[in-house]
């Protein structure tokens, strides 16, 4: 087998420190004290990779683009692709041309899949570049070459990516067919300040497996009796981190919380209440952390101020509790609370299961197998995480 690797090594950058995305942000991120993250999940995915296909022939950019990444999982590389130093560099510091230089080296070179890591921008530059060899040379070697993403960007809406790094390297080592799936990527800007603008990028051949992920969908239907269960089970002095989405927000909102519909929040309830709290009568909390960082959150969480509980909702589609769009809610926070899962009855229709992919692969073991999920005010819907 013949396999193309490209990194982009400050893709997820900006999840951590609350960027919600890295695009046109990476100098902010790297103030706020952001780490690279990319490198390592590709790290993991060719590790998984070479478990299962020690004896592949690996193309891949130099340095943190890619190179690194294949030689500690034991192979030699054939390093390609004409990119600007500056993405050898460290830090790296890369743009898009340098991805499609190395996506172009790799379909010269007659690879049988290009394996990614980052997030829906890079999806875009792999996409996009391969079509445009197959539009210039039809019938050529481009045609069909199927692409894989290892999860590593913030968002990661498009549906090209595998669940986790290591399934990546599992499904990038055993598949033997394909099909279309589809490239999606947002605005950042808009993301930002609280409006998602999908849009429908590029539809590529991506391996055909268990361990892909769905396109990310919004979920419907009325969840009053979801935040009415929610609220009457509030802990006096307790602190709770809301993760983002409109469930997570209809929540915030009973309690009158001008909440961040994308970032995370942190809130902490009075000492005592005068009756059940309800959303005629929500409790008079503190909001001590609004569209945080990974930093803030800890610094709002792990003191001495009594119990901490985080409440997430799955991805419509998708169906991850951790590791999408909520980064900035740290290992070791989720590994201290209380984590309660809300979801509407029409986003869980359309799950089969729940997944996380927090970055701590004991922390992600510690969360799988079966997850109550409240879908109204006294009923839940059991569904494994996986």
């Amino acid at each position: 087998m013949r396999l193309g690797l490209v990194v982009n090594p400050v893709a997820g950058m900006g999840g951590r420190v609350g960027l919600k995305g890295t695009d046109g942000k990476v100098e902010d991120a790297r103030e706020r004290g952001a780490e690279p993250r990319a490198p390592d999940r590709a790290a993991a995915a060719m590790r998984s990779f070479a478990e299962r296909a020690p004896d592949a022939e690996v193309f891949t950019a130099p340095g943190r683009m890619g190179a690194d990444a294949a030689r500690e999982a034991g192979f030699e590389p054939t390093v390609v692709g004409d990119v600007a130093p500056e993405a050898t560099r460290e830090p790296a510091t890369t743009t898009a041309a340098d991805t499609r230089s190395a996506v172009a080296a790799f379909v010269e070179r007659g690879v049988d899949l290009v394996l990614f890591a980052g997030g829906d921008g890079t999806a875009v530059d792999v996409a996009e570049t391969l079509d445009e060899l197959e539009d210039g040379d039809p019938g050529g070697t481009s045609e069909g070459t199927p692409m894989l993403g290892v999860p590593a960007g913030v968002k990661v809406y498009s549906s090209v990516f595998a669940v986790t790094p290591r399934e990546a390297g599992r499904i990038a080592a055993e598949f033997d067919r394909v099909e279309d799936r589809e490239v999606n990527d947002i605005d950042e800007d808009a993301y930002r300040e609280g409006t998602v603008r999908s849009a429908l990028r590029a539809v590529r051949p991506v391996p055909v497996a268990e361990g892909l992920q769905a396109s990310k969908q919004l979920g419907g239907g009325s969840i009053e009796g979801l935040v009415g269960g929610v609220l009457a089970d509030l802990r006096p002095g307790t602190t709770y981190v809301f993760g983002p989405g409109s469930t997570v927000g209809a929540i915030e909102d009973a309690l009158g919380i001008d909440g961040s519909p994308l970032g995370v929040d942190v809130w902490r309830a009075p000492a005592s209440f005068d009756g059940v709290p309800s959303a005629e009568d929500p409790p008079d909390g503190d909001v001590l952390v609004r569209d945080g960082s990974a930093e803030e959150i800890r610094d709002a969480t792990l003191g001495d101020e009594g119990d901490v509980v985080v409440i997430v909702s799955p991805i419509g589609g998708q169906g991850f509790l951790f590791g999408r769009g909520n980064q900035q809610i740290a290992p070791d926070v989720i590994d201290a609370a209380e984590v309660v899962v809300v979801g509407s009855r029409t986003k869980l229709d359309g799950l089969g299961s729940l997944h996380v992919d927090t970055d701590d692969e004991d922390l992600n073991e510690a969360l799988r197998g079966w997850r109550r999920v409240r879908i109204g005010r006294v009923e839940h819907r059991m569904l494994p995480v996986e």
